[in-house]
């Protein structure tokens, strides 16, 4: 018998609003990563990962930190999405170039914090899919139909995986080195992120210009004081 008060399709959202919830009534400033937080109520899921879907900045003189996880439970076709999350700022600026990419996942219980392209951990594994040649012969990764969502609830990551960037990627992981694929497609400088991601890049754009329209203003407005004063000096000597 289930004793889950919750049903399975709202067992991510419900922990990660309580989560949440958490994170707001005990938070003075973060001490640690909040993805902390989130693998800790997400302990009974065997299968899931945890998405960096997105990050901000804010504040001019002490600036604070902002990230937004996507978690997806691919067993299940179910996902969700934190709201903004306070992180410490070492943590920000470490995880800064892996927008989009999985900062962290568990597959059948086994816990990673390997950073990697979203939906990597599940190519080359049987239960989910096979491998395919395409019409030039190129071997490229097919999901079951089961796992088709995959793809939409990974943020949107609908291209083909084929078998020479997965063993690339296969590498990197050995080496404990993120894998931003092939052609630089992933993470923050990633093209792929850069099409799917637009509002962080409007949002980035927007704080940069108001940084240095407010840097110029400081400038020209100390560079004034700094003038009146050698004009009234120079008056005296001219006395």
């Amino acid at each position: 018998m289930d004793n889950n008060p919750f049903p399975r399709s709202m067992m991510i959202p419900c922990l990660i609003a309580f989560a949440g919830l958490l994170l707001c009534a005990c938070s003075t400033g973060p001490r640690e990563a909040p993805i902390e937080k989130l693998k800790q109520n997400l302990t009974d899921i065997p299968t899931y990962s945890i998405v960096l879907d997105d990050m901000k900045t804010e504040g001019n003189f002490q600036e604070r930190y902002y990230h937004r996880y996507r978690v997806v439970n691919p067993d299940a076709s179910e996902e969700g999405t934190t709201g903004w999350l306070e992180v410490p700022e070492r943590y920000y600026k470490t995880n800064e170039p892996f927008l989009g990419m999985t900062l962290a996942s568990k597959k059948d219980g086994e816990l990673s914090s390997s950073v990697s392209p979203p939906g990597y951990q599940y190519v080359g594994d049987e239960q989910y899919g096979r491998w395919r040649q395409d019409s030039r012969g190129g071997s490229f990764w097919e999901f079951y139909g089961k796992y088709a969502l995959i793809s939409h609830l990974f943020g949107g990551f609908n291209r083909p995986i084929y078998r020479d960037d997965y063993n690339m990627y296969r590498q990197y992981r050995s080496r404990n080195t993120p894998y931003f694929g092939k052609d630089n497609r992933y993470g923050t400088n990633g093209s792929y992120t850069k099409k799917s991601k637009p509002n962080f890049y409007s949002r980035r754009v927007a704080r940069d210009r108001a940084k240095k329209a407010s840097f110029k203003q400081r400038v020209t407005k100390r560079t004034g004081r700094t003038r009146t004063g050698f004009r009234g000096r120079a008056g005296g000597f001219g006395k």
